[in-house]
């Protein structure tokens, strides 16, 4: 079973480019046996076979790795201390402001971001940068249509403001989609491009291996400028940043050297 696994791996970054290998395995091996089982399989490789024959099992596998739990002013206070303490001292140095939401799921981290921004600067002047493994998740945040349990943090000024209900559902404002431009991204083995002055990455790198969160935290501080801001999830805490070129600003907030 395990050289079955490993051969699964293999062919997978093979076909995807994916290195399921930089995910932690135990975790990862549970998402796969589950999803196999439940699509009638009995092995890493009859499930592989079946895959490369058919499109919509690769689109259901893809769906079912990448880690899609989303939902907007996620951990509120960390956001105060954005809007607070981070913004401005971004603004402080440019009005040209760089932001990356990296493994950003259905949209509501770089929605977030805009929203919060805009109470510093016109919408129009604000553009975001999201990225994501997933396609699917991709096109769901560019329709940009949430339940409303995905709201729960969002403050009522900007729920009134910027959200339509529409039925059981509220739809984002077209004037905030425009400050977000969505890529498809493998954060493993893609360029990060840049520089930017701040990355917000929450909530994804606790599903990798040490090994490749170590590879991960020098190519987001290589991709911000000097004094820019890294924004990481409320378990994710870096617990030696200076040898990534970081310095701790505030609890999960990282400013590089």
């Amino acid at each position: 079973m395990v050289q079955e696994y490993q051969e699964f791996i293999m062919n997978i970054k093979k076909k995807t480019g994916i290195d399921l290998g930089a995910y932690k395995e135990a975790q990862m091996k549970r998402r796969l046996e589950s999803l196999y089982d439940k699509k009638g399989f009995t092995s890493f490789r009859d499930f592989y076979h079946a895959i490369n024959q058919d499109k919509s099992l690769l689109d259901d596998f893809l769906d079912r790795m990448t880690i899609n739990v989303s939902e907007f002013y996620r951990n509120a206070k960390r956001w105060e201390v954005l809007e607070n303490k981070i913004l401005p001292q971004i603004y402080g140095r440019t009005k040209q402001v760089k932001v990356w939401s990296a493994a950003c799921s259905t949209g509501e981290e770089p929605y977030t971001l805009a929203m919060i921004m805009s109470k510093m600067m016109p919408l129009s002047q604000i553009n975001i940068l999201a990225t994501d493994l997933d396609e699917k998740v991709i096109d769901r945040a560019k329709i940009g249509i949430y339940p409303e349990r995905s709201l729960n943090e969002v403050p009522s000024e900007m729920k009134q403001k910027y959200f339509q209900k529409e039925g059981s559902l509220y739809k984002i404002s077209n004037e905030i989609k425009k400050t977000v431009t969505y890529k498809k991204q493998n954060l493993l083995s893609d360029s990060f491009g840049g520089p930017f002055d701040l990355i917000v990455c929450r909530n994804v790198l606790i599903y990798f291996t040490e090994e490749a969160k170590d590879g991960l935290y020098y190519k987001f501080s290589q991709a911000l400028k000097p004094e820019g801001f890294f924004f990481v999830g409320s378990t994710e805490q870096i617990f030696n940043p200076g040898k990534y070129g970081f310095q701790t600003e505030d609890t999960f907030f990282y400013k590089k050297s």
